[in-house]
């Protein structure tokens, strides 16, 4: 990645309604647990083996620990966009100016046009967005068309201008 560094953001998926229905339902598996193993009475009407519902609740634990891993990171230099969302990527994807026919930052409906947040979209029109509905729009040459979500679409929008890549300007109101 270029030294220069226009515009760096990064997002992880912080939505209070996401971390209640998470830590509810470790909650209500780790009182499962107790209730069965540690006091031996059943938990639930059609119980299951100690077994199973210490893999259930581990399983869990396991998803709220990778939401809180989850991220979408954006850096913007001289060179191009690289994007990643991590841990399904591990390293950035890099778009270089010079692939890249159309930049610019709009306003978007993550559910009516992708299905929602997270890895988005297959063929040529994805997403890669956490929360919010704003993004950075690109057009490669290719024809593959990338949103990337942002929280931060002011100053992304004076990056490209200022680098000399924003395309067009869009009113997000």
């Amino acid at each position: 990645m270029e030294k220069e560094l226009l515009f760096k953001e990064k997002q992880y998926f912080r939505q209070p309604w996401l971390w209640i229905i998470l830590i509810g339902l470790n909650g209500l598996f780790v009182f499962g647990l107790i209730k069965q193993i540690v006091f031996g009475s059943p938990f639930g009407s059609k119980t299951v083996s100690n077994n199973v519902l210490v893999i259930v609740t581990l399983f869990t634990f396991l998803l709220s620990f990778m939401f809180a891993q989850l991220r979408l990171e954006t850096n913007i230099t001289k060179d191009g966009i690289y994007v990643r969302f991590f841990p399904f990527q591990l390293t950035f994807k890099f778009y270089p100016w010079n692939k890249i026919k159309e930049s610019f930052v709009r306003q978007y409906s993550p559910i009516g046009e992708y299905g929602g947040w997270g890895l988005r979209g297959l063929g040529k029109n994805r997403a890669l967005n956490v929360s919010g509905n704003k993004g950075i729009q690109l057009v490669t040459d290719d024809g593959l068309k990338l949103l990337i979500g942002t929280q931060k679409s002011d100053e992304a929008t004076k990056v490209l201008e200022y680098s000399g890549h924003l395309t067009k300007l869009v009113s997000l109101s």
